[in-house]
């Protein structure tokens, strides 16, 4: 008989969104993206970094003061990595799954992508103008999106 406390699709991707965002470097907020296929397949992932060849050395990691010396001026988020670091061809009808709801950046490239749903986990500037706009803009593009769901299951392993 085949096991039945096999984790679900959903549990799956956003595990594989948490475990990409582990990977940045921000002492702040890590946030990991993964692009789907509609049969379940894994096209790419992203998270929250610099670009390539910016060393997050050289690069400030705070979040006040002005806006060149923070870090909003030069990270990129995971869901544009995500779909940056694609190169199959077309994202047409893929799902996002990401640990952060996007911000209205990464909604518009989301949209222009061809991404039509995104799972997110976290939506913590819920009410924000950057928040409002993103589903603003998902909304008017047909994009769903929608809360995971958590199982309350532990999935842990070690490396």
């Amino acid at each position: 008989m085949k096991r039945t406390d096999y984790i679900s699709w959903d549990e799956y991707f956003m595990g594989v969104s948490k475990l990409a965002g582990m990977r940045s470097k921000d002492p702040n907020t890590q946030v990991g993206a993964c692009i789907v296929s509609h049969d379940n397949n894994i096209l790419s992932m992203g998270y929250n970094g610099f670009p390539k060849g910016c060393s997050d050395d050289d690069f400030p990691w705070e979040r006040e003061g002005d806006f060149g010396e923070t870090k909003y001026a030069y990270v990129t988020h995971s869901e544009l990595n995500a779909i940056l670091n694609y190169r199959g061809g077309s994202l047409e009808g893929t799902k996002l799954y990401v640990s952060l709801f996007p911000c209205n950046e990464c909604a518009k490239a989301i949209i222009q992508a061809g991404i039509k749903t995104v799972v997110y986990d976290d939506d913590k500037y819920d009410g924000t103008p950057s928040d409002l706009a993103a589903k603003r803009l998902f909304d008017a593009a047909g994009v769903r999106y929608y809360k995971y769901q958590h199982s309350g299951r532990k999935i842990s392993f070690d490396i």
